[in-house]
């Protein structure tokens, strides 16, 4: 008695009647079959992902608890943190009325950000530390990579890749994402006029972001750039992603002096008060300060919430050394500590950091070159000895700080 052929356990086919047969524990399936078996299986994904939107709800803190948490990682800069955490709670409910009130006649448009602050003021921390929160997508991407379309570097649209990737390539997630876009000031244009010929990561780069900032369906290399030619890209619509714009915009003080007039000649002239307003200037920044720095008015248009970061003074930076759940030293404290060592630094010592901090204008990103060069000698040879304690006094920080090459930099 013969024994009966192989065949395909769902269509029949017999083996002479497919290329592949897949042999299974009692029976076997064709390669048709796998690939009907795909398109089904894809289809009922879609229409669960579809169900899962539309259901989406948020649970989010109110601007007031926002704040809190972010007064846990950042000192000061309480204007900045006010305004970031309004509008991510608008944010939040502007998701929310889209999937509530769907027959509002009233729709809220987004509030995209601009932060202006000075190196090491706690812009790009402020992004850190509000993406540890919040339980929507947040990125965080760097404009300096970016050309205006067709020359080397990356396009404007993979900005959104960056967003894709974090929520595991979930459309519906990247969707009601938050984008924090770090130096936007370095694709400011060279002049205050428009630019007759091409900017290639200046002005075209900011023309490129206007509809990606305002809200329109955008094609994205899901792998990012032009490095694979042959990827099929993903519509991605930014009708409801947050942007969140972040630069130093060094030498716009000056700019925003001359529109204040701090150097007003006169018998009646309040001098105390021009000292004041020439040591934090940034607090009078407006949309037009940011046009005459180079960015150009319809970026601006897109961006209606300005604010700023104040430079850190001595106070401050004392308390960025010691305060913050993070904080400088807690993370020397806990390296030595995995080395068996207690670390113990005199209050001397962080005087004379903040002093030096303060001398080379470097901000907290200076604080952390500081306590580098002071504790690199130590945390060198220490590990390799068998001591269990450690203190930091003045005449030691002095002498290592002397021998540095931190103390060659030449006050500005």
């Amino acid at each position: 008695m013969a024994k009966n052929p192989l065949h395909c356990s769902f269509c029949g086919r017999s083996r002479d009647e497919v290329k592949i047969l897949i042999a299974g524990q009692e029976g076997h399936i064709c390669e048709n079959c796998v690939e009907h078996a795909r398109e089904i299986i894809d289809q009922e994904l879609v229409i669960r992902d579809e169900k899962s939107a539309s259901s989406f709800k948020l649970t989010v803190k109110k601007p007031l608890e926002i704040k809190k948490f972010l007064d846990e990682y950042v000192i000061g800069q309480e204007e900045a943190k006010k305004v970031l955490a309004v509008a991510v709670y608008n944010h939040y409910k502007r998701l929310q009325q889209k999937s509530t009130d769907a027959n509002n006649d009233v729709e809220i448009e987004k509030s995209n950000i601009i932060m202006v602050g000075e190196t090491g003021t706690g812009k790009t921390l402020l992004a850190k530390s509000i993406a540890r929160m919040l339980n929507v997508p947040f990125t965080i991407v760097d404009a300096t990579v970016f050309t205006e379309a067709g020359y080397v570097g990356e396009d404007v649209e993979s900005i959104l890749t960056r967003l894709l990737q974090v929520c595991n390539y979930d459309i519906g997630s990247a969707e009601r994402g938050i984008v924090y876009i770090d130096e936007i000031d370095k694709i400011a244009r060279k002049g205050d006029n428009p630019s007759i010929t091409r900017d290639v990561s200046g002005e075209g780069v900011q023309q490129g972001m206007l509809k990606l900032l305002e809200g329109t369906d955008v094609l994205v290399p899901p792998q990012g750039g032009r490095k694979h030619p042959e990827q099929k890209l993903i519509k991605i619509n930014t009708q409801n992603i947050l942007f969140i714009c972040g630069g130093a915009f060094d030498g716009i003080d000056k700019i925003i002096g001359r529109r204040v007039q701090t150097n007003t000649i006169g018998f009646n002239v309040d001098k105390t008060l021009q000292e004041n307003m020439k040591k934090n200037l940034l607090r009078y920044i407006t949309a037009q300060d940011l046009k005459s720095f180079g960015l150009i008015p319809e970026l601006l248009g897109r961006l209606p919430v300005v604010t700023h970061l104040d430079p850190l003074d001595a106070a401050t930076l004392r308390a960025i050394l010691t305060e913050p759940r993070n904080a400088l030293l807690k993370q020397y404290k806990k390296l030595f500590e995995l080395e068996g060592i207690k670390l113990s630094v005199e209050d001397e010592v962080l005087d004379f950091m903040v002093e030096k901090a303060v001398e080379y204008k470097l901000g907290a990103r200076g604080l952390r070159s500081i306590c580098e060069g002071i504790l690199t000698d130590a945390m060198f040879e220490l590990p390799s000895s068998k001591e269990t304690s450690f203190v930091l006094d003045i005449d030691y920080a002095k002498r290592k700080f002397d021998k540095s090459k931190l103390s060659l930099l030449k006050v500005a």
